[in-house]
């Protein structure tokens, strides 16, 4: 009995443990499918990390994975204007004369045309005196030219043309002053610079006319030291600093709107400082109808004064403003105590006259005469080339 009993457990066992391995068989079987695997999520690297090289990079790596900057462009340095070497002063009006060639269509050929004919009666003589009033010769001088010329001319009887050329170049030379003495006073005292005053109404050529002397003068062996005492207007100033750099001369500014004499008195130091030998300063083109502005014109000189000498005050007179010019010279003269012209724009006029009136009413010589817009236009002035100019070859 016992072993029966044994015999069954031992089934039952059995029958258990295969049953539990067929259910096992069977719940694998229904096991659903794993999920898809997703991608690594991506954080965003902000943009400190990304300048950053990573952590153990080496520089290899940090070489090949930083971006190269676009080549910058090279800075551009200005480069100094070279230095000019401008031609010395001798002898450029006989260059120039050419230029006066509109002055002699008037004044030089119609005298000649008039002075030539056969009968001289009193409307050639009329017309004689119309044609030098005409050409901004003065009332004064035109009278004193026609009684000398009629008496010559009744002397002499028949005239050839070389004759009647000769009559007329020596009634010009007369008036115009053959023999004045027009040197421009430009030595040194000592240790001292020679000092030049520029003065005139704006638009006469006033500043241009300052740079041009300075070429002038550097041409000659000069040392120059110019003042742009015009703190008016900014653009005079510039106009001069361009002017002294290409010839390589200093030029002594102030600030827009400060006070000339100042401006005026640190030239003429700087002069001395820099052992130069001329100072030309540059003055605001004054209106004659402003007395103020007149006056602060004498103060400038008065302040040059205590420093050095004021060697030569130049005005410069426009050609082409005729007796208008006439009226604004006079009012300089009063202010300060002029002792030459600058006369500009002579190859721009018919009227040549205005060396005779000028100098007349003044009493002081043409000294200098520009004769076109080029840099080295500027000429000392020579009556007899002026003269042979007006009246042709």
């Amino acid at each position: 009995m016992e072993s029966y009993l044994g015999l069954i457990l031992i089934i039952v066992v059995a029958v258990l443990l295969t049953a539990g391995g067929m259910f096992l068989l069977f719940r694998q079987g229904r096991k659903a499918a794993p999920p898809p695997v997703r991608p690594p999520e991506v954080r965003p690297v902000p943009e400190e990390e990304r300048a950053a090289p990573p952590s153990g990079a080496t520089r290899e790596d940090e070489a090949v994975t930083t971006t190269v900057p676009p080549p910058t462009r090279p800075v551009e340095v200005p480069v100094a204007p070279e230095i000019e070497v401008p031609p010395p002063s001798a002898g450029r009006m006989v260059r120039l004369r050419a230029r006066l060639a509109r002055s002699q269509t008037t004044l030089g050929k119609g005298l000649l045309e008039l002075l030539s004919r056969d009968r001289l009666d009193d409307d050639v003589w009329d017309e004689i005196e119309e044609t030098l009033i005409g050409a901004d010769v003065g009332v004064a001088p035109t009278q004193a030219m026609v009684e000398e010329l009629r008496t010559r001319v009744k002397v002499l009887g028949s005239r050839t043309p070389e004759q009647v050329r000769g009559l007329l170049k020596e009634q010009l030379l007369t008036q115009i002053g053959a023999d004045t003495d027009r040197t421009l006073h430009v030595a040194k005292h000592g240790e001292r610079p020679a000092v030049v005053l520029v003065v005139g109404v704006n638009g006469t050529g006033k500043t241009t006319t300052t740079g041009k002397l300075a070429r002038s003068l550097i041409g000659d062996g000069n040392r120059v030291v110019l003042g742009a005492a015009d703190t008016f207007r900014a653009a005079a100033a510039d106009q001069l600093q361009t002017w002294g750099d290409r010839v390589g001369a200093e030029v002594v500014r102030g600030p827009e709107g400060g006070d000339p004499a100042s401006v005026a008195f640190d030239a003429v130091a700087r002069g001395i400082d820099d052992k130069a030998g001329v100072v030309i300063v540059d003055t605001a083109g004054r209106l004659h109808t402003k007395t103020g502005l007149m006056d602060e014109l004498g103060k400038v000189k008065r302040v040059i004064e205590k420093k050095a000498t004021v060697d030569e005050v130049l005005l410069v007179l426009d050609a082409t403003t005729g007796q208008n010019g006439m009226r604004q010279a006079q009012v300089f003269a009063e202010v300060v105590n002029i002792t030459g012209i600058a006369l500009t724009k002579l190859d721009g006029t018919a009227k040549g006259g205005i060396v005779i009136s000028v100098q007349r009413e003044l009493g002081v010589p043409v000294k200098l005469v520009g004769l076109g817009e080029g840099p080295d236009d500027l000429a000392p002035f020579d009556p007899e080339v002026f003269v042979d100019a007006l009246l042709g070859d």
